[in-house]
C-alpha cells in the first residue's frame, strides 16, 4: 500500500463509484464514525456501516455527494485521508463537509476506519431534513 494506491482507491468516491471503493473494504471492517450526530457509531461490518450512513445520507441528499481527496499521508499500514464533500440537501441546505479518515490496511484492503467530520453540520442536515423512524424521508 502506497500513496498512489490510496489515491486510486479514493478516486472511486470522487467519481461517484461507491461500489468501486467498497470493493476494497473488508466485509468485517471495523468502522467508527466519531461524534454525536445521527451518523455517529461503531460499525462492525461494511453492510452495517453502509446502512447507517450512506443509505441515510441518500435520503436527505437526493443528488448524492461526491467526495474529493484533499491530502493523503501514509505511515506503515495506515493512511490518513482528508476529504471534502459538496452536496445540496432536500431543503436546499448546502452540505459542504470536511472529513479525516484514518484507514488501516491489510494488503490492499481497508480493515479499520476512524472517521472524523463536522458533527454539528451533520446534525443540522438531519434536523432540517428529518428521516422517519423506518428510514423513509418525511415530508
Amino acid at each position: 500500500m502506497n500513496k498512489e494506491h490510496v489515491a486510486a482507491l479514493f478516486s472511486h468516491l470522487e467519481q461517484g463509484d461507491g461500489a468501486g471503493f467498497f470493493a476494497h473494504v473488508a466485509d468485517d471492517v471495523d468502522w467508527t464514525v466519531m461524534g454525536t450526530h445521527p451518523l455517529a457509531g461503531h460499525y462492525r461490518s461494511k453492510q452495517e456501516f453502509f446502512a447507517a450512513t450512506f443509505e441515510k445520507l441518500h435520503k436527505v441528499l437526493p443528488e448524492g455527494t461526491r467526495l474529493s481527496t484533499q491530502n493523503i499521508l501514509i505511515d506503515g499500514d495506515w493512511a490518513i485521508v482528508e476529504l471534502r464533500s459538496m452536496a445540496t440537501a432536500r431543503d436546499g441546505m448546502r452540505f459542504d463537509n470536511r472529513y479525516c479518515w484514518l484507514c488501516r490496511f491489510q494488503g490492499e484492503t481497508i480493515v479499520e476506519v476512524r472517521a472524523y467530520l463536522d458533527s454539528w453540520l451533520v446534525g443540522e442536515l438531519f434536523r432540517r431534513n428529518p428521516v422517519g423512524a423506518r428510514g423513509s424521508a418525511t415530508a
